[in-house]
């Protein structure tokens, strides 16, 4: 079958199991499954030899569980075919991705119960890879805390472009691939962000870089509901769904970038604004130097 065909397909299949409210398209049912599936039988493997960890691993993997089952709500579930007609719903899905199934996938470090549901050779293989020099560097850089929020918030603002939302709309390799971004983006944006054991010290840059990204969000949204005019009259054409003109159906999208949204971006900001300083107060010294 080629490429296209394969993703003929499986909008077919959307197409049909969009009366029941469901699009099970393979190109997205396929990877979650065996995500979960290899998460599952790696995840079993470290629990067992863990020990003292057993705790660290079982809240990892309820923070593993939550992501993927906000990936399933947003790509699978019937939010996924109404957003195909309504704005506000699409505006959801978008935000599962970003703000709900990125962070708690990345806050899961799911990459050693992975790598450990592979064959002992598959790992060396994929360890040897991921030393090589090239792809350190890639990595040192792509990792850095100002290139992925840029990154991230390239995505989101190049995405809600007229011309490629619609695209995206029309044609279904475009509209994976904005997903794709979404959530790619995303999950480097909060796996570089959210603290680790031992970078305490990097909480200060983290704080300044959720606050700037939920102000520029934000402003995505508020031009939503402010401007006079459709941007996207293809995703508005089943607003009358939900009791709505298509310009109501486009504020109520703005607002839900700017209000739910841009709060889980500050509120993150504040939580580790305060671990920061708590953590902070914990490495001065407890007694003042006697002069």
């Amino acid at each position: 079958m080629s490429f296209d065909a394969l993703f003929s397909t499986s909008i077919c299949y959307g197409n049909d199991a969009r009366q029941a409210g469901w699009t099970p398209a393979l190109p997205i049912t396929l990877p979650l499954a065996v995500l979960v599936s290899l998460y599952i039988a790696g995840a079993s493997r470290l629990w067992w030899r863990s020990g003292r960890g057993r705790p660290l691993r079982s809240r990892q993997a309820l923070l593993f569980v939550a992501g993927w089952a906000g990936l399933m709500v947003a790509l699978v579930s019937p939010v996924h075919a109404l957003g195909e007609h309504v704005f506000a719903a699409h505006m959801i899905e978008h935000e599962l991705l970003m703000a709900v199934a990125a962070p708690l996938l990345a806050a899961s470090r799911p990459t050693a119960a992975i790598m450990w549901a592979l064959p002992a050779r598959l790992r060396q293989t994929f360890g040897a890879v991921g030393h090589a020099t090239v792809l350190r560097a890639v990595w040192a850089f792509m990792s850095r805390p100002v290139v992925a929020t840029v990154l991230h918030g390239a995505a989101i603002w190049i995405w809600h472009v007229p011309v490629l939302f619609e695209a995206a709309l029309q044609q279904g390799f475009l509209h994976y691939a904005q997903h794709a971004s979404f959530l790619g983006t995303g999950l480097l944006f909060w796996w570089v962000l959210l603290p680790r054991p031992g970078r305490e010290q990097d909480c200060g840059g983290a704080v300044m870089h959720l606050f700037f990204t939920s102000l520029h969000t934000g402003l995505l949204g508020a031009l939503f509901v402010v401007s006079p005019r459709l941007w996207y009259p293809e995703n508005a054409v089943g607003s009358g769904m939900w009791g709505l003109s298509p310009l109501e159906d486009q504020q109520l999208a703005g607002l839900m970038m700017w209000i739910p949204a841009g709060l889980i971006y500050g509120g993150a900001a504040l939580l580790l604004a305060a671990f920061w300083i708590r953590t902070s107060g914990r490495r001065q010294p407890s007694h003042l130097p006697i002069l």
